[in-house]
C-alpha cells in the first residue's frame, strides 16, 4: 500500500508517538492548566460566545485540553482524536480537572460509524484540516452532527504558512492541493530538538477548497477573518511582536498565518 492510502496509519504513529513529548511539554503547561487556565485563545473565545449548556462536538482534539476547556465553560464537549494514546491522555487529564468530558477514539471520516448524536457546535482548530484529504468528507460530517441552525467554528493555521519550508527561507510547496506532502519529520512542535522522527502525510488546503466543500454540504459561510499573527510559537524563525502574538521573522505583518470560518447548518 502507498504512504497516500496509509496516511491513517502512518499519521496516527506520528501522533502517538508526539503525544507524551507534548503532554509534557512547557508549549501546553499542563501544571498551570490544571489550576485552572484556559487554553482557548482570543479568536475562537470570541467566535463561540457564551457556550453554557450548549453541546459541543470538538474534532482532532488531541489529548484534550481544548475540550476540558470548553467543559469548564459549561459545555457538554465531546472530543475525537485518531490517536488511541492522545485519547488516553485525554481521559486521564478530564479526571484530574475533573470534568464530565467525554472522548473517543476515531479517524474523523469514521465518526459517524460510531457516534449517534446531533450537536449545537462542531469545533475544530489549529493544524487539523492538513491531515485530511478529502474536505467534502469532512465538511459531510460537520453537517451530519450538527442541528438545524447549529454552527462550526473552524480556526486554522492559513495555507500561505504551509508553502514555506520549515525555516521560512523559500517557497516550497503549492499554495493549491495539488500533490500528497509526504515527509520524514524530525523534532516537533513543541521542542524542534526533540528525539522524534516520523514520516507525516498531509495535504495543503486553499481557501476555496474549505469554502466550497462548507456550502456545497448545506453549511454556508456566515464569518470569515484572517490574522496577520500565530497566538502559539509554534514554527521555526519566528519573533513575538506583541504578547502571545507571532510573526515570522522577516515577514512581520506581511502574511496571513491564521484564519478562521463560522457556518452555519440550514434549516
Amino acid at each position: 500500500m502507498s504512504d497516500e492510502n496509509n496516511y491513517i496509519e502512518i499519521n496516527k504513529k506520528l501522533w502517538n508517538n508526539k503525544t507524551d513529548v507534548h503532554y509534557a511539554s512547557e508549549f501546553y503547561d499542563n501544571k498551570s492548566f490544571l489550576k485552572g487556565r484556559n487554553p482557548l485563545n482570543s479568536i475562537e473565545l470570541d467566535l463561540l460566545g457564551d457556550i453554557t449548556g450548549k453541546s459541543i462536538l470538538h474534532l482532532q482534539c488531541h489529548f484534550g485540553q481544548d475540550s476540558i476547556a470548553l467543559s469548564r465553560m459549561g459545555a457538554k464537549v465531546t472530543g475525537v482524536d485518531l490517536s488511541d494514546k492522545a485519547i488516553t491522555r485525554a481521559k486521564e487529564l478530564a479526571e484530574l480537572v475533573g470534568t464530565d468530558t467525554r472522548f473517543i477514539e476515531s479517524d474523523v471520516f469514521k465518526v459517524d460509524e460510531i457516534l449517534d448524536e446531533k450537536f449545537d457546535i462542531v469545533y475544530t482548530s489549529y493544524g487539523v484540516i492538513g491531515w485530511l484529504p478529502d474536505l467534502n468528507r469532512w465538511a459531510e460530517v460537520i453537517n451530519h452532527f450538527l442541528k438545524p441552525g447549529g454552527k462550526l467554528v473552524f480556526v486554522e493555521f492559513h495555507p500561505v504558512v504551509w508553502m514555506f519550508d520549515d525555516e521560512f527561507k523559500h517557497v516550497q510547496y503549492s499554495y493549491f492541493n495539488v500533490d500528497t506532502i509526504i515527509e520524514e519529520d524530525e523534532g516537533t512542535y513543541t521542542d524542534f530538538t526533540a528525539d522524534l522522527k516520523n514520516k507525516s502525510v498531509c495535504w495543503n488546503h486553499p481557501l476555496d477548497e474549505v469554502y466550497n466543500a462548507l456550502k456545497n454540504n448545506g453549511l454556508p459561510v456566515t464569518g470569515f477573518n484572517e490574522y496577520n499573527y500565530s497566538p502559539y510559537n509554534c514554527f521555526q524563525s519566528t519573533t513575538e511582536v506583541k504578547s502571545g502574538k507571532f510573526h515570522i521573522k522577516g515577514y512581520e505583518n506581511k502574511l496571513p498565518m491564521v484564519y478562521s470560518m463560522v457556518a452555519v447548518k440550514e434549516g
